[in-house]
């Protein structure tokens, strides 16, 4: 058995994968904030599945965490993860300390990745890139069915690709990325709305004949697919499969994606040569990508 943790800004998900690479067991509890914090968390986590799994933490042939921020996959530090309350966290030696055996760290973004090529039953021969739309925008890229981290870790960070000299300011420090415009924090800066969905809202509101939301809904749109047309050029993947939390429009972003690209085809005999829109799909809905992912990881 594997065990994935998947720690995210508000909860945890907690993954036991069986030996066959099934879903065993998942626990899900709230991450809370600053590092010490998240160390419990991640401790608590995987106690909780040695519990479920009726085995001791020893038990597990890997354990694996996945984390936003910065992270360096070789020696499990964790940095400028700003979203969890802290700068700097040696959180692979610290909790295999706890824990008694080796513990794999890795960005989740890259977890996910993997955890969708393992979900959607990928030949291990071919590539992926798994679009992350949440509150910013990074894809994790799987070749050959392995991660590719890139030279200095920085592979699949195309929400800081500047695609707007003159666009909205970017956290990176950067002017009009890509991230200003496919979303979550660009609809709610786009689109200010105290609905708890924001993105469902805005496209109801679209489909309503809001002409401010038709706007915004459309650049998103217009952008996600720039995204997937930029995976495409720079690394050529064969699938680029789209999850984080502009996902939960399941098939109206899909489709309304695959229409934009098809668009660009016919006006492109180049584009059209490479079926943009034939490599576009979602992850499968509620599974817990991240946590299978950092299992395998592990």
């Amino acid at each position: 058995m594997r065990a994935g943790i998947d720690i995210g800004g508000t909860k945890t998900d907690a993954v036991v994968l069986a030996d066959d690479g099934t879903l065993a067991h998942r626990l899900r509890l709230p991450t809370g904030f600053g590092s010490e914090v998240v160390l419990d968390t991640a401790h608590s986590a995987v106690l909780g599945l040695a519990d479920l799994a009726s085995v001791d933490p020893s038990g597990f042939a890997t354990i694996g965490v996945g984390i936003p921020g910065t992270v360096d996959s070789s020696s499990g530090r964790v940095s400028h993860a700003v979203n969890l309350g802290f700068d700097d966290l040696d959180l692979g030696e610290r909790l295999a300390t706890r824990l008694g055996r080796d513990v794999r760290i890795e960005n989740d973004v890259n977890a996910a990745a993997l955890g969708a090529f393992h979900l959607l039953g990928l030949p291990g021969s071919s590539s992926m890139a798994y679009l992350n739309l949440g509150t910013g925008l990074a894809a994790g890229l799987v070749l050959r069915g392995s991660l590719w981290r890139g030279a200095r870790g920085a592979a699949g960070e195309i929400g800081h690709i500047p695609i707007d000299p003159a666009g909205a300011e970017c956290p990176c420090g950067q002017r009009g990325c890509l991230e200003t415009v496919a979303s979550g924090s660009a609809v709610a800066r786009m689109w200010p709305t105290a609905d708890s969905s924001p993105v469902t809202a805005l496209f109801s509101a679209a489909e309503a004949g809001d002409p401010a939301a038709i706007v915004v809904a459309r650049n998103l749109v217009e952008n996600v697919a720039a995204a997937v047309r930029l995976l495409v050029l720079t690394v050529d993947v064969e699938t680029v499969v789209i999850g984080g939390g502009l996902s939960a429009l399941g098939p109206r972003l899909i489709s309304e994606a695959r229409a934009v690209l098809g668009g660009w085809g016919a006006r492109s005999p180049f584009l059209a040569s490479l079926g943009l829109g034939d490599r576009v799909q979602l992850v499968p809905a509620g599974a817990p990508a991240a946590a299978i992912g950092a299992a395998l990881i592990g």
